[in-house]
């Protein structure tokens, strides 16, 4: 729905409608598709029907928010992709249904409360005052009536008053409360030992066994899927070759910003600050006669290490310009003066100076041009883009095109999905290798119209000349990775093994310390974890089991790595305390959250058997301007 529809979007109440509305397809399944009914209408819940125009301009609202959040422009068709027509659609089809049972109960707004509610609004106000001209520029701008809004405020305020009805006035139960708070904040002691691989022994395999592994996962050793394709690329840096700069432009822009090529003169201050003029300056003589240190003199003030060092800083990162003023006057390790800044009465000393480096132009010249080349490619760069695809839709080849406009153009024998050539190295030197690629693998491909984008700074086109097919690799040609994969998967096979007869050791009685020599590892012991506390040493299977475990217990699980397994016992199990007020307030908001979703799940259960719901595809797909072709 509209922003201006939405205030009090952070409100309980609004945020579980919105969560409502953004569940609500998976909840609904509306999966009944027909042809021939209510044309104009998208989807039908109950005897409510939705527009194509609500749909169309609900959806192009979450294309406009996307495409701001996104910094680019995201069309239908890519919002169609990202299933974002689907989410606006759910969007609707709950709301429909929670209207169509606010109609059932008899439920409306008089209009004086939607005019107050909308004279209350801060969208519309100036000054706290209601503002008609805000108000008509808002309907301007969304390019609504004012009674299609009105309409449609009427309808969000009666859906979120019944749903408001529902959640307001529910609480945690305490039984509840109790239970997850134990569940949550129980912690565990256990003790571990990590197997080391070389605790077990793998035989050589034979060569009839490596031929019975290839035959069985002949599948497994093919090449990969290769193309043939040409890359047209625009970026800033190629436009850059193509601009011409002169010293002229040079020395301008050199003069207009020369400082910003300087590094200022830093210094690393420290300064005690005092609370009145003459506990300063009887510091100071004790400082100038020897009798204390600076740093006597701060202890004796209460000053953190932190409060007296200000650190290396250039003289414009100082707030007080008196005390700025002193500091870069100073010499090193002399005492300032008592100096009353705007803040506070100090006494400062400089430890350090890093002198400033004045920069020439001639020192410069390079890292100016460079600057103005950057400045204009960047300037340029859209409208070389246009100009690329215009000579494509006059049907020139991308080669073609390069050579014409003196772009970077390269034709690659065969990729792979991940960028890689025959010899396994990348096929381009690009960071954006893999957004090339992955259009070249696109299930579209062979359509070479849309250009990628590659950040801010340019455009790659994609043309895939020729595609080979996956073959059989020969075992000959395989046989060492056969073999490597013969024993990663023995050696896993006998450290699970190992792994387990030792839990069962442990579990009949023995100490972990008696099965380090076996694991070939020390015995470690964790902090108390909780069910959430994932230490580097073990892995989140290993915390899920010793949860699950009751003390003196024992199992294994994986490795962090997935290198090998982990034997471990359950030592201590340390009841919750009782929760503190923090943990209250916020395990509460969070029950809270997750009871009013599940009412409102079970709500829309019941509309969904009680009104039913209904999408006409093909209207959809007309509202949004795709096809299944």
């Amino acid at each position: 729905m509209l922003e201006a529809l939405r205030r009090g979007a952070q409100t309980r109440v609004a945020k579980l409608l919105f969560g409502l509305l953004v569940m609500s397809f998976g909840i609904w399944g509306v999966h009944d598709v027909f042809n021939g009914w209510g044309r104009g209408f998208v989807a039908k819940v109950g005897g409510t029907e939705i527009s194509d125009e609500e749909f169309r301009r609900t959806f192009q609202n979450e294309l406009d928010r996307f495409s701001q959040q996104a910094g680019r422009r995201i069309t239908a068709e890519q919002g169609h992709a990202f299933g974002l027509d689907r989410r606006v659609l759910a969007q609707l089809i709950a709301g429909a249904a929670v209207e169509a049972h606010a109609k059932q109960l008899g439920l409306a707004m008089s209009d004086k409360t939607l005019v107050e509610g909308i004279q209350s609004d801060p969208d519309f106000q100036t000054d706290g005052k209601f503002s008609r001209q805000n108000f008509e520029s808002l309907l301007q701008q969304i390019g609504m009536s004012e009674q299609g809004f009105l309409s449609l405020r009427r309808k969000d305020e009666l859906r979120a008053a019944i749903i408001r009805s529902m959640v307001e006035a529910q609480t945690v139960p305490k039984p509840l409360f109790d239970l997850m708070h134990a569940y949550n904040q129980e912690k565990r002691v256990i003790e571990w030992v990590k197997i080391d691989p070389e605790a077990v022994t793998v035989a050589d395999p034979t060569e009839a066994k490596l031929k019975e592994l290839y035959d069985k996962d002949k599948s497994k050793y093919m090449t990969p899927e290769y193309r043939k394709i040409q890359v047209l690329t625009l970026d800033v840096d190629a436009l850059k070759k193509q601009i011409n700069i002169t010293d002229e432009e040079i020395a301008k822009a050199y003069e207009a910003s020369k400082a910003t090529y300087d590094t200022p003169e830093e210094r690393r201050i420290q300064q005690i600050s005092f609370k009145d003029k003459a506990t300063a300056e009887a510091a100071l003589k004790a400082l100038r006669d020897g009798t204390k240190t600076f740093g006597d003199i701060a202890k004796e003030t209460g000053a953190k290490d932190t409060d007296v060092d200000l650190g290396l800083v250039a003289k414009k990162s100082l707030i007080d310009p008196k005390v700025a003023d002193v500091a870069f006057s100073l010499e090193k390790d002399k005492y300032s003066d008592v100096v009353e800044g705007r803040f506070a009465t100090v006494i400062l000393r400089v430890t350090q100076i890093v002198p400033g480096v004045t920069r020439t132009l001639a020192d410069v010249k390079d890292q100016v041009r460079d600057k103005l080349a950057t400045e204009k490619a960047k300037a340029e760069l859209q409208d070389k883009h246009d100009e690329i695809e215009d000579n494509r839709i006059a049907g020139k080849s991308l080669k073609e095109i390069a050579d014409s406009m003196k772009l970077p153009f390269k034709e690659i024998p065969a990729t792979d999905a991940t960028g890689l050539g025959p010899d396994g190295k990348p096929v381009m030197e690009t960071p954006n290798l893999r957004k090339i690629v992955s259009r070249a693998f696109a299930p579209d491909s062979s359509n070479d119209d849309a250009g990628i984008e590659l950040g801010d700074d340019g455009f790659a086109w994609v043309n895939v000349l020729s595609t080979e097919a996956p073959k059989q690799k020969t075992f000959d040609a395989v046989k060492d990775q056969v073999k490597t994969d013969f024993i990663t998967a023995d050696r896993h096979r006998l450290i699970d093994e190992l792994a387990k007869k030792l839990a069962d050791r442990v579990n009949g009685g023995e100490p972990m310390t008696a099965i380090e020599a076996e694991a070939k590892n020390k015995v470690e012991k964790t902090d108390p974890l909780t069910r959430k506390t994932i230490p580097p040493s073990v892995s989140q299977g290993v915390v899920t089991q010793a949860f699950a475990l009751p003390q003196g217990k024992a199992s294994y699980g994986p490795s962090p790595d997935n290198t090998t397994q982990v034997v471990f016992k359950v030592t201590e199990v340390i009841p919750a305390p009782p929760a503190s007020l923090t943990e209250t307030d916020e395990l509460n908001k969070q029950l809270d959250q997750e009871l009013a979703n599940q009412t409102l799940t079970e709500y829309t259960e019941t509309l969904k058997k009680q009104l039913g719901a209904s999408v006409n595809e093909a209207e959809l797909k007309s509202a949004i301007g795709v096809s299944d072709e």
